[in-house]
């Protein structure tokens, strides 16, 4: 199979051409190359998506194109008009962010939109990504990703607790049972090369089966020497802890106007091929992720030492 990865040099893309080169596919990859290498075995072609003309570099047909754009709708829009009638089969990486009610389990989408870049319109340009697709390849694989994880991960959001708990000692968790699910990156690109192998079509929440968040957390911990503080989420507010992500946070903890985001159904997923892996396979991957980028670095989303020993004094 000829593949074409949008993307390619970082977590998700960087998988999926890693798992299509190990199968002997010729694997292309469409990047800038500033932020990573090509896995070995994959043809780098470098790109500008942010220019008119900037996939004019790429040549020739595809089997199968699998496109991870994260945020940018003329991106999805100038690749789906540049290789329309060049391509068998589109992946297209989308998001659970798509949906309007994250505090609630239902298929309203967000209105599309095209214009905006920000952070705050990303389910917006999402709904307006996968529409632009539909329209060119009727066909596509539009994958929602849930909460992706393991090696790449830059986020902290499930990285950081088996790097916390790797630490020992009492471990401040939220006393919270939402459903949460999450999916080895591994294994979403297992699946993505698996569907262009098999030219699967239709719309999946990516996401591994959804637990009550406590018994990950306690299943996380299983491996270490450590003791669970769970504590109440009226108790995490009033000493200032965030839900989810960013500074003086608790990763994978949702506030109440997203209690239900991580907690899609993944069994249409599971019955079309998708394998998440054991939770200890996937800890074991973010811990050696972790280990390598420093367990001491600066975090995105999590509690530093100080902060989570302000909070266990305060009980």
């Amino acid at each position: 199979m000829r593949l074409l990865v949008l993307g390619g040099t970082r977590f998700l893309s960087h998988a999926v051409a890693t798992e299509a080169v190990t199968r002997g596919h010729t694997v292309t990859c469409a990047a800038r190359g500033e932020s990573g290498q090509v896995p070995t075995g994959a043809h780098l072609v470098k790109v500008d998506r942010d220019a008119d003309d900037g996939l004019d570099a790429l040549t020739g047909d595809f089997d199968a194109v699998v496109d991870v754009a994260r945020i940018s709708f003329p991106w999805v829009r100038r690749a789906v008009d540049t290789l329309a009638g060049r391509v068998g089969h589109w992946t297209f990486v989308s998001s659970i962010s798509v949906y309007a009610e994250p505090d609630k389990i239902n298929d309203e989408l967000l209105p599309p939109r095209e214009t905006e870049d920000d952070m705050e319109s990303y389910g917006h340009i999402k709904v307006a990504s996968e529409n632009a697709v539909r329209e060119a390849f009727p066909d596509a694989f539009i994958a929602r990703a849930g909460l992706l994880t393991g090696p790449g991960d830059l986020s902290d959001r499930f990285g950081y607790w088996p790097a916390r708990m790797s630490q020992g000692g009492q471990v401040v968790t939220p006393d919270a049972d939402q459903l949460t699910g999450y999916l080895d990156v591994r294994d979403a690109a297992t699946w993505l090369v698996d569907a262009a192998e098999t030219q699967l079509k239709g719309t999946f929440d990516v996401t591994g089966p959804a637990v009550p968040l406590s018994n990950l957390l306690r299943e996380m911990a299983a491996g270490f020497d450590v003791e669970l503080v769970p504590v109440a989420e009226d108790v995490l507010v009033k000493h200032g802890v965030q839900a989810w992500m960013g500074p003086k946070s608790l990763p994978l903890w949702l506030p109440e106007s997203h209690r239900l985001m991580a907690s899609r159904d993944a069994g249409p997923a599971l019955a079309a091929g998708l394998k998440p892996r054991p939770l200890a396979d996937a800890v074991e991957g973010a811990l050696a992720h972790e280990r390598a980028m420093g367990l001491d670095r600066e975090r995105k989303a999590g509690l530093t030492a100080a902060e989570e020993a302000a909070v266990l004094a305060a009980l």
